[in-house]
């Protein structure tokens, strides 16, 4: 006070201070007259109450867009933010200290183990010494009791696979008895079922694609359409200075100007090519005069002659500070944020200049569409061109039309075609010369080399190939004569899933059946297949069965692609199944008739003479060198007990890796991926999230609500007294304030506030009656208590007026420009059945941003509903795409659950046994688990698109391990009398039977096939072929193989359920006779071993 009010006490002296004349003070002498009642009786103090901005008394308060304090403190947001501890989510911590803990347990088991059946053995030892051992009579006898082969082998009977063998048998058998009949009749059936093509359609539209119809977001998006018009449709150009090895500059100068302005110009003369239309044309005219054009040119109503060279930088600046003094023509202000890009305190440093051009929108399959359309596509033409020049001024422009992206990522599809043709190719390849090394090897080809002509299967193998390619066609027939349409996904996915499926049932009947000719010489052809089929058949039906099933759950989405794909992928994998235990089998009883007439491969009526079509491999005393490596030397490896012990602890340790990386998976499908990497619209996202710094429109939108009556007028205003705390327009304000939460990043344009401000009196330019202000002299009065604002009738027929009236100098409130297209009014029954209000959210740089703003957007909706009574739901053009998010993470748990379930289900039921029924589920469910925590290494999200590759590799992880788990629990007597004795016992001895019986064929069938056809999709230029294909099935080959092939067999060996006999392998003395006759198939001096563990 010293300081600035000269020291004085009181107010007073402060007042005479400030009313003295002096230097640097008061100019002239001010007498401040005192308190005091004899000098001035008049003068008293003023008894007044002051009042707060907040009052209680409606009279007084302001509104909550003018006082803070009159708004209401809106409840804390509880993000749904990740749980850490440390660096760590709080599920990868959990898994850590739960897999610290089973290792620790492991080691105390082993090393228990180990110090007990150490101190056993000594145990032992001593008692042996000390007791005087007679040598029995009967040591012949218990050498046959304790023959392994003899102890171990399986007893009893499952009464469903003897009826499954019974019954595949008779099939395989009247197939082969009569093959013409039956590939004529599997021909015929596929034809007719193929005749859905006619009824063939694609997909295109990302809409329906991904978005259910009945879904709330598609059926909001459908009204809005119906009530505002569909959302316009937006041309956007960047036109950037970035192309120096300094880094971005700023972008304008005055010839870049003038040359801008050249180009915009050319934009509007452009005619399209089919209907010679202008931008005049297809253009969106807000106030149904001048288009809308947003762009640094419209400053100046795109006339360049009102630029100034020697201060055009005051004049973009001030116009760009003050939008209102430089409107364009469609009389709306241009905020700068959606002009220039990349700038701090001047919009004169901009990097980048954005340009806009709005095209009006119509409904789909109109001619209006069509000929937008093509004016888009002459655009394209034109901006190809202007890249040209941008780039000889050093400059860079990229561009996108609203046609853009689907061209795009059609071409995308059509560039990936000529790679997933390939890759089918080399997998048909494969499989065509692999069949034929079941019978054929090095030494019986130097033996005989007739043989390799005769033996050769590559004429089965194409037969194989084509069965595939015929269930595929009458799966695409059966559900498009169903009315349900192709999309991209499955054209480009189903054929490679039933390929990779199907071959692997062609390696495993054909291996089958070459066992039973060396086994069953003396059979005629039909018997042989029989047996052949009652074996493979029940296992080739329960992987079959199990991915149909798992398939068919995936229906039972609502989101069209996912359900499309899922119908069609469970047909498919059917209907091949069906034609490869019928059709197939007949193939290849025609083809050994071909074999055992000395018959050339893939040229029939020759020949060969020299040929000895029983010269097979087996016979010979040889057998598959894949093979013979899995029983001499891996399955005696793998099935060690330390080996179990470190298999155990390694493969769970990816799965608790797996489970960890569960929350770093992220989600979305980022445009960039979808298209090809050397597209146009590459540069044109890319500056999308670098220089645009303005967020999408957002629309909250109200249904049916008759306003005219005061109580919903105050369920929506904000800028009056007596409007509800929780209106619409005050909670978006609110919302406003927090912008990390609510992503609103503007206030919203309030059409009801604006309409009763335009009948205030005072506004004597806006609604007028003759010649004075409408409500002047009303009674009651316009006030701000809402108390003289109309209703009824009344209120539309203002309203009515309002919207028509045009936004001008005088009257900036009038509704025809900002508003035309916001409200439906209904003057009949007097109401309102739609309107919206308009605002932004944030800056969206990311697919995590997408999903936030959409998320919050639901949710201020949904409270402003629960609080007004009013149905209001948000409404911005990418909501429909991100609807899928929000239940996406739900969706995939019960998909894949459900998909578990039913694994687990039919394993039990044709497997016989709970115990190894839970273990192949286990195995399934660690596949699926690796295969998402390698997702979340290799940098894939989470959609619709990954979604389905997870269904995928649900189905073909059962593929990977049903055939192991059903050799296991009705092991090959014939295989299971080789293991080494004094080795493996019980479960061990089944599962080394497994791996032998069927491990090559899943090794050379599944995983090999599979694997050369992934590693084509390498070279793709789409990324997301290569992101979502490549990657993901990479992942699900690796992990499957490792996991059926490593991890099951031991797994069965520990936890596995009990064995059942094998129908097949059951034949007595007769078998035992049989299986000597052939000591190649027995004799070994490597099988008598011991263990070495």
């Amino acid at each position: 006070m010293d300081f600035i009010g000269g020291g004085a006490k009181n107010y007073t002296q402060f007042l005479k201070f400030l009313g003295d004349k002096k230097f640097l003070g008061s100019p002239f002498q001010m007498n401040f007259p005192r308190p005091n009642k004899t000098e001035y009786p008049d003068i008293v103090p003023m008894d007044k109450t002051v009042r707060s901005c907040n009052d209680t008394d409606e009279t007084y308060r302001c509104a909550c867009v003018d006082c803070g304090g009159s708004c209401l403190d809106l409840p804390e947001v509880t993000a749904n933010k990740a749980c850490y501890v440390g660096l760590l989510p709080c599920l990868s911590f959990a898994v850590v200290i739960v897999y610290s803990v089973f290792i620790g347990l492991l080691v105390i088991a082993v090393s228990g183990h180990v110090w007990y059946a150490k101190h056993s053995r000594h145990k032992a030892e001593r008692l042996r010494l000390l007791q005087d051992l007679d040598p029995s009579d009967d040591e012949d006898e218990g050498d046959m009791v304790h023959n392994v082969s003899m102890m171990d082998r399986p007893t009893k009977h499952y009464f469903l696979n003897t009826a499954l063998d019974k019954a595949f048998s008779k099939l395989g058998y009247v197939c082969a008895r009569y093959p013409a009949i039956t590939i004529v009749t599997s021909f015929l059936v596929v034809v007719l079922m193929s005749l859905g093509w006619l009824r063939f359609t694609v997909e295109t539209d990302p809409v329906r694609l991904w978005v259910a119809p009945n879904s709330a977001a598609a059926q909001e998006k459908v009204f809005f359409d119906d009530n505002f018009g569909p959302f316009f449709r937006a041309e956007q150009a960047f036109l950037v200075n970035d192309t120096h090895k300094s880094g971005p500059g700023p972008v304008m100068s005055y010839d870049t100007l003038a040359w801008w302005f050249d180009v915009e110009n050319r934009v509007q003369r452009l005619r399209s090519y089919e209907n010679g239309d202008t931008f005049q044309d297809v253009c969106f005219r807000p106030t149904g005069d001048a288009c809308v054009v947003q762009s640094l040119t419209q400053y100046f109503q795109g006339d360049f002659a009102h630029i100034n060279p020697k201060n055009w930088q005051k004049q973009i600046s001030d116009c760009a500070n003050t939008p209102t003094d430089c409107l364009p023509e469609f009389q709306q202000p241009l905020d700068p944020k959606m002009l220039f890009g990349a700038y701090n305190e001047s919009v004169i440093d901009a990097k980048a200049i954005i340009v806009t051009w709005v095209v009006i929108n119509h409904a789909e399959g109109t001619e209006e569409i069509q000929r937008a359309a093509d004016w888009e596509d002459s655009l394209k033409s034109l901006m190809l061109a202007v890249q040209a020049e941008a780039r000889d001024r050093g400059l860079r422009l990229s561009f996108n039309t609203e046609v853009s992206l689907e061209q795009e990522l059609n071409k995308s599809t059509n560039t990936d075609a000529k790679i997933v043709v390939i890759s089918y190719i080399i997998m048909f390849i494969y499989a065509s010369l692999a069949l034929g090394s079941t019978t054929l090897t090095v030494k019986s080809v130097l033996g005989n080399p007739s043989t390799a002509l005769v033996q050769s299967k590559f004429m089965l193998g194409v037969a194989g190939i084509l069965i595939v390619l015929m269930s595929v066609s009458a799966s695409v027939g059966l559900f498009s004569a169903a009315g349900i349409k192709v999309t991209l996904i499955i054209a480009e996915v189903i054929p490679f899933l039933v390929l990779a499926v199907g071959v692997d049932n062609i390696f495993l009947i054909v291996h089958e059946f070459e066992r039973v000719n060396i086994s069953h010489p003396e059979g005629t052809v039909a018997e042989r297949v029989s047996r052949a089929l009652g074996r493979m058949g029940p296992s080739i039906l329960l992987s079959a069965l199990t991915e149909t099933v798992a398939f068919a759950m995936g229906a039972a989405v609502t989101m069209p692609a996912v359900r499309n794909f899922a119908a069609y992928a469970a047909g498919a994998v059917f209907i091949n199944a069906l034609l490869q235990i019928t059709m197939f089998v007949a193939v290849l009883s025609l083809n050994q008739t071909r074999v055992e007439a000395n018959r050339v491969d893939c040229f029939p009526c020759v020949r060969v003479k020299r040929s000895d079509s029983s010269y097979l491999g087996y016979a010979g005393g040889e057998e598959g060198s894949l093979q013979r490596f899995i029983r001499k030397v891996y399955a005696p490896a793998l099935l060690g007990k330390k080996a179990k012990v470190a298999i155990l602890t390694i493969f769970l340790g990816f799965f608790a890796a797996g489970l960890g990386l569960f929350p770093e998976v992220e989600l979305g499908l980022d445009q960039r991926i979808a298209i090809p990497t050397d597209s146009y619209l590459i540069p044109y996202f890319n500056d999308l999230y670098d220089y645009f710094d303005a967020g999408p429109p957002v629309y909250f939108v109200t249904k049916e609500l008759n306003i005219t009556e005061r109580v919903h007028q105050q369920e929506l205003c904000a800028r009056f007294s007596t409007c509800q705390e929780t209106s619409l327009a005050n909670v978006l304000e609110q919302e406003r304030k927090r912008p990390e939460v609510s992503y609103i990043a503007a206030s919203a344009a309030n059409w009801i506030d604006d309409f009763f401000y335009w009948l205030k009196p005072s506004n004597e330019e806006c609604c007028v009656d003759g010649s004075k202000p409408c409500f002047d002299g009303r009674d009651p009065a316009w006030n701000f208590t809402l108390s003289g604002m109309p209703e009824g009738e009344e209120f539309i027929s203002y309203l009515t007026r309002w919207i028509e009236a045009p936004t001008t100098a005088e009257c900036p409130l009038g509704g025809a420009a900002p508003y035309n297209n916001a409200l439906v009014i209904d003057d009949k029954r007097l109401t309102i059945p739609a309107s919206h209000f308009r605002t932004s959210h944030t800056p969206l740089h990311s697919q995590r941003d997408f999903i936030a703003a959409y998320t919050a957007a639901r949710r201020i909706a949904s409270d402003i509903s629960k609080n007004t009574g009013t149905e209001v739901f948000p409404y911005s053009k990418f909501y429909i795409f991100f609807d899928q998010y929000t239940t996406i993470v739900k969706v995939a748990g019960t998909l894949l659950g459900s998909g578990l379930a039913m694994v687990f289900v039919l394993n039990t039921v044709l497997l016989g046994s709970i115990q190894t029924a839970l273990v192949v589920t286990v195995t399934v469910a660690m596949i699926v688990t690796d295969i998402i925590g390698t997702m979340a290494l290799a940098g894939v999200s989470l959609n619709a698109v990954s979604l389905v590759n997870l269904i995928i590799c649900l189905g073909i992880g059962v593929e990977f391990c049903a055939h192991v788990a059903r050799a296991f629990t009705f092991p090959s007597r014939a295989v299971m009398e080789r293991a080494p004795r004094n080795k493996f016992r019980a479960r061990d001895a089944r599962s080394w039977t497994a791996l032998v019986n069927v491990g090559a064929s899943v090794f050379s069938g599944i995983t090999v096939t599979k694997l050369l056809g992934v590693c084509v999709l390498a070279f793709t230029r789409s990324k997301i072929f290569e992101i979502y294909y490549f990657r993901v099935w990479l992942a699900l080959v690796v992990w499957a193989a490792t996991h059926a092939l490593i991890f099951l067999p031991v797994a069965l060996s520990l936890f596995g359920g009990k064995g059942y006999v094998d129908p097949e392998s059951d034949g007595g003395l007769e078998q035992d006779l049989r299986s000597r006759q052939y000591p190649s198939l027995l004799n070994d001096d490597e099988y008598d071993y011991d263990s070495d563990d």
